[in-house]
């Protein structure tokens, strides 16, 4: 399954890949099962072996017993695996200590990036000072507002720390859709949803909009840069002296 899908980069993705790995060797089984029984009832109820149809129909153990298996297997798929999994990418994550968080406010046809800063406070935002310059409407004179970086469609994260991403939407719904790290949310407009996870490999994975959206929609992407701690901070850096 790996070798058809993007590098699993996050610590949760092996867990994604095994479930979709299990679900399609289940449906593989299922295709062949009952290909093989159609296969026999042609021949086994063709018309010169019985000429007249019965309208009761087979009678027998062996297809109750294969329904029961089949309603055991996806049972235990959905609640053994499926469900526990979906609890918990589904779940508002509680940040670790470690975490980076990071806001991201989606609108037409771009992602804006919205960093705390050195203070690990946001700013107050307000939507009187938005403006094209001022895409979150960040008032720069509140009392965390100062320190706070704003990037278009650029995101950094150091290796090994959890991230936990604040998404909302401006105009219309949006879906944050990073292949990379297994992860896609919607993103509402007045609704404040979440995306974690923790990545693990190094280097430039792509974000994109898995919600149509409009006519630009095939270009709503930005890239998640995945580095060390060091460059992670130097990014922060470079970013705070350019304001």
């Amino acid at each position: 399954m790996g070798k058809f899908l993007p590098p699993a980069a996050s610590a949760h993705a092996s867990a994604i890949d095994s479930m979709m790995l299990h679900v399609h060797w289940m449906v593989l089984g299922l295709f062949i099962g009952w290909a093989v029984y159609f296969i026999y009832v042609l021949f086994r109820y063709r018309s010169g072996r019985n000429p007249h149809a019965s309208r009761e129909g087979t009678r027998g153990g062996v297809a109750i017993f294969i329904f029961v298996g089949v309603i055991v297997a996806e049972a235990v798929l959905l609640i053994g695996s499926a469900l526990p999994l979906w609890f918990d990418r589904t779940s508002t994550p509680v940040p670790a200590s470690n975490a980076v968080v990071v806001r991201i406010v989606a609108e037409q046809f771009a992602w804006n990036v919205h960093y705390a800063g050195a203070d690990q406070q946001f700013g107050e935002a307000k939507i009187a000072l938005v403006s094209q310059d001022n895409p979150l409407g960040l008032d720069r004179d509140s009392r965390f507002g100062k320190d706070d970086i704003v990037v278009l469609n650029d995101i950094h994260l150091p290796i090994g720390r959890p991230a936990v991403f604040e998404l909302s939407s401006k105009d219309m719904i949006h879906s944050f859709g990073v292949p990379a790290m297994r992860v896609k949310q919607d993103v509402v407009p007045g609704v404040r949803t979440f995306a974690s996870f923790t990545p693990t490999m190094t280097g430039e994975f792509e974000v994109v909009c898995s919600q149509l959206c409009g006519a630009g929609h095939y270009r709503m992407r930005a890239v998640i840069t995945v580095e060390p701690e060091e460059a992670f901070r130097k990014f922060l850096a470079d970013e705070a002296g350019r304001r």
